[in-house]
């Protein structure tokens, strides 16, 4: 990976180390670990001491250098050798020779006698600036140390990188965004130097391990330490005694160790030795490798055998109880038996945790002695994971040879989860469920997975009725309380039934205080953001969202990303479009391609906030794949997908066909009993300039439903009457509700209902308040546009002229617009003799289309 590495972060170290090495100026002492960028910055600053003409004299200290006088000024000064006075003056009279200059020595720790003496007199006698380095935690020669500690020269402790530097300098290295957890991941293992980071980002693009998907750079599978970090990294470990490697390999494999019991392994003074030696940091009650680098190149070190017997060596000592996951990952990789037993346990407290591929592995090792209910947990990680083939094939099998009904029942509810969501077969998870019906057993389960099928297909008005006193009722475990939650929260989301979506979310665990612990509470979590969405309160459904995604932020698998798009939607929810397409990105760099059911949505909202941030053509072929289906688990967010549409036309120009999407998706709500989700459709085509009359007339019906319909009411009135005065208002009640990109459309129609009326001074001050508004949401939507850019064009010719700018012929906009060409041909005529081209190429310029 040949890319140059910037100096990120260190803008205002930078500027201090150049002033303090400027004419006139003593220096100064730039100190830190190995790999900080001690050396970088100083030639950083040196290079802008050559630019300025002046002559740069560098010494360097080193271990081979050491035992020499004058070692580090081998082949800077010409200098015989002498008795140390003489020496060290002809040394002194050979750099005023060349005065001005300035004097640079790295790694001053290692300078021998005379060099060190040399240097501090040139200091003292201010014979030129003088800038060093030295490495921290090392000793350095007396006359070095005296100089920051009397005062000569001032010292610079340059620390870590921090993790958003950290990022900020990967993205500019790769020349494009970088995928959260794996630009955090990066910061971890390296803590921050940039040394490391440059070698093993280096190593890992090279390896083709750290790839671009969908336009983010992310890991792709675990990293592996390339020859030369690991060459690095030996020599800052050193050659270890076998006491000292035994304590620092138990730590590599075992980490965090009790020191008690790290103790007993190995020994006490070994152990202390090792934390001398910065191998090894403790503090008193664990013990953990200095840097997380040591142990990848342990790891890599030592043998297969020794490493399964060290593990095993710590498994033995480890209490399951607690916390079964330590144990059983050690026991699982040692030369112990095996203990399916502890592997179970341990794979549903991953499951807990959200960690889908560890629990997949544990309960594989747990079903390896062909227990079925350890293949039926076996089976639902595999389903969680999007494996629904081999989870289907495990399933049957258990099936066929369970010895109740109780397991059978248990069975075949997972596999219509299954067919469900991860394969898209809903006709065949009725039958499943059907089967489990039919055992007799677990007859509150099967009433949970009930309603959940009835929710994928449309079926509300029998949730509704059944939801509340299944909630209410005596739920057996978390799943069939996610279950259960999950279908009451969607139909009280798009009907409007706040009380409800309320009581399920506590049902559900979703509360202040905690999160779902099986992996569908992500489905119950997007359902109840949908809810505080369309009710008008997205704040609460930003707050949960939080919650989910804290829960799920550092774990590997589709867990992190499913938060990531609860997230997105909370964001888009708020109409902070810029937060949402960061989380939306990144899920969908994951997602793409892996037939996910969370991609599914992560797709529609996604294509939503590239449209409303005005960058159709990223838009297009996500909202490509919405038109082209959508998941059958997922049939309750049809309307959003048509939504989506809608904006994507918008974004292109095609206001007439944007505000017929928006208007289509009112009547498939109101055709499939989801009121809430006709009002943020209605509100949608008024926001786009549209259906003024049904909208209005249809609000008004349902305004009693929530906040959010009572003002897209309000804006439809406003816009309808062209109030200015109104719309100003309605755009701080959007504002107040949070939903910034309606707050910003609506501001921006008041702009345009003054322009037009000549209130001149009025329409600029609306602009100003909608332009302050896209800047927080980060939208730029048709209205917006037409606030920023407002022309002498009506709608019409502006809509022809943005998709003729758009390199659309005029067939393709009479096709899209549903009329002749000729109408078009004239349209166009007129909006070019008004803005005063003549060229159809000119048009994108007049316009802003990007």
């Amino acid at each position: 990976m040949e890319r140059p590495w910037p100096l990120t972060g260190r803008d205002d170290e930078l500027r201090r180390v150049a002033t303090a090495i400027r004419p006139g100026a003593a220096g100064v002492i730039v100190a830190g670990p190995a790999g900080v960028g001690k050396t970088r910055l100083a030639r950083e600053a040196l290079a802008d001491s050559v630019r300025r003409g002046k002559t740069v004299v560098l010494a360097q200290g080193s271990t081979a250098a050491r035992p020499f006088p004058l070692g580090a000024f081998a082949g800077l000064l010409d200098v015989p050798p002498g008795e140390a006075a003489e020496t060290i003056g002809r040394a002194l009279d050979e750099l005023a020779r060349q005065l001005p200059l300035v004097l640079a020595v790295d790694d001053a720790h290692l300078l021998d006698e005379h060099s060190a003496i040399v240097v501090h007199r040139v200091v003292a006698r201010r014979l030129a600036p003088v800038l060093i380095t030295l490495r921290t935690g090392e000793t350095a020669p007396d006359v070095v140390t005296s100089l920051w500690k009397d005062d000569h020269l001032p010292r610079l402790d340059l620390a870590p990188l921090d993790a958003e530097e950290s990022t900020r300098l990967i993205a500019r290295v790769l020349g494009g965004p970088v995928d959260t957890a794996s630009a955090h991941r990066l910061w971890t293992m390296t803590e921050g130097s940039p040394l490391f980071l440059r070698h093993l980002l280096a190593g890992e693009v090279g390896a083709g391990r750290f790839t671009a998907a969908s336009g983010i750079w992310r890991w792709t599978s675990e990293p592996a330490i390339s020859p030369e970090l690991a060459s690095l990294l030996e020599r800052e470990i050193g050659d270890l005694p076998a006491g000292v490697r035994d304590v620092v390999d138990v730590v590599a494999l075992a980490e965090p160790v009790a020191v008690p019991t790290l103790s007993a392994l190995t020994s006490v003074e070994d152990l202390e030795e090792a934390e001398s030696r910065g191998l090894v940091r403790t503090d008193g009650v664990v013990a953990r490798l200095a840097h997380p680098l040591y142990g990848e190149v342990r790891r890599a070190a030592m043998g297969t055998l020794r490493a399964r017997r060290l593990r095993g060596r710590v498994a033995q000592t480890l209490d399951p109880e607690p916390d079964p996951i330590p144990r059983a990952v050690l026991t699982l990789d040692s030369d112990l038996p095996p203990e399916p037993e502890l592997f179970l346990r341990a794979a549903e407290a991953a499951t807990r945790m959200y960690d889908l591929p560890l629990a997949e592995r544990l309960a594989r090792a747990a079903a390896g002695t062909g227990d079925l209910a350890a293949r039926v947990v076996h089976a639902a990680a595999l389903s969680w994971l999007s494996r629904g083939e081999e989870a289907e094939a495990i399933h049957l099998d258990v099936a066929a040879r369970a010895p109740d009904p109780g397991l059978l029942a248990l069975v075949q509810l997972h596999r219509a989860g299954n067919l469900l969501f991860t394969m898209g077969r809903p006709a065949e998870a009725r039958q499943a469920l059907a089967a489990a019906e039919a055992t007799g057993a677990a007859p509150a389960h099967v009433a949970a997975m009930s309603l959940v099928l009835d929710v994928a297909d449309g079926e509300l008005a029998a949730v509704l009725d059944r939801a509340p006193q299944l909630l209410r009722g005596d739920l057996p475990d978390d799943l069939a309380g996610i279950l259960v939650a999950s279908a009451a929260s969607a139909v009280a989301a798009v009907t409007g039934a706040h009380g409800l979506l309320d009581e399920a979310a506590v049902v559900g665990g979703l509360t202040a205080d905690r999160v779902p612990t099986v992996i569908p509470g992500f489905g119950l979590a997007d359902f109840q953001v949908l809810g505080h969405r369309l009710a008008g309160t997205p704040n609460r459904g930003a707050d949960l969202a939080r919650r989910m995604r804290a829960a799920s932020a550092d774990l590997p698998g589709p867990a992190r990303l499913m938060g990531l798009v609860v997230a997105g939607h909370a964001a888009l929810a708020g109409g902070c479009v810029r937060d949402a397409l960061v989380p939306l990105r990144e899920a969908w760099a994951g997602f793409e391609g892996s037939g996910h059911e969370f991609g599914f949505r992560c797709r529609t909202l996604l294509a939503t906030a590239l449209a409303q941030a005005g960058r159709p053509a990223e838009a297009a072929p996500l909202l490509a794949g919405v038109a082209a289906g959508h998941h059958p688990a997922y049939r309750l967010y049809l309307p959003d997908d048509l939504l989506a549409r809608a904006w994507g036309a918008a974004a292109e120009g095609a206001t007439t066909e944007a505000v017929g999407h928006a208007v289509a998706a009112a009547e498939l709500a109101r055709e499939a009993g989801s009121p809430a989700y006709e009002v943020l459709a209605w509100q949608t085509a008024v926001q786009l300039g549209g259906a003024t009359a049904t909208a209005t007339r249809r609000l008004a019906s349902l305004a009693g439903i929530g906040p959010r319909a009572e003002v897209a009411l309000a804006h439809a009135r406003a816009w309808a009457a062209e109030d200015g005065d109104a719309l100003l208002q309605v755009a701080s009640a959007w504002d107040r509700l949070g939903d910034l990109v309606a707050a910003g459309d609506a501001a921006a129609q008041a702009a345009d209902v003054r322009r037009r009326a000549g209130r001149q001074g009025s329409a600029l001050t609306a602009a100003a308040i909608a332009e302050k508004l896209a800047e927080r949401s980060g939208a730029r939507t048709p209205a917006l546009e037409l606030a920023a850019r407002p022309l002498p064009l009506t709608v019409r010719e502006r809509e022809i002229a943005a998709l003729a700018a758009r390199g659309l012929s005029n067939k393709d906009i009479a096709a899209r617009l549903t009329l002749s060409v000729r109408t078009v041909e004239g349209h166009l005529y007129r909006a070019g003799h008004k803005l005063g081209v003549s060229e159809r190429s000119a048009l994108t310029d007049v316009l802003g289309v990007e």
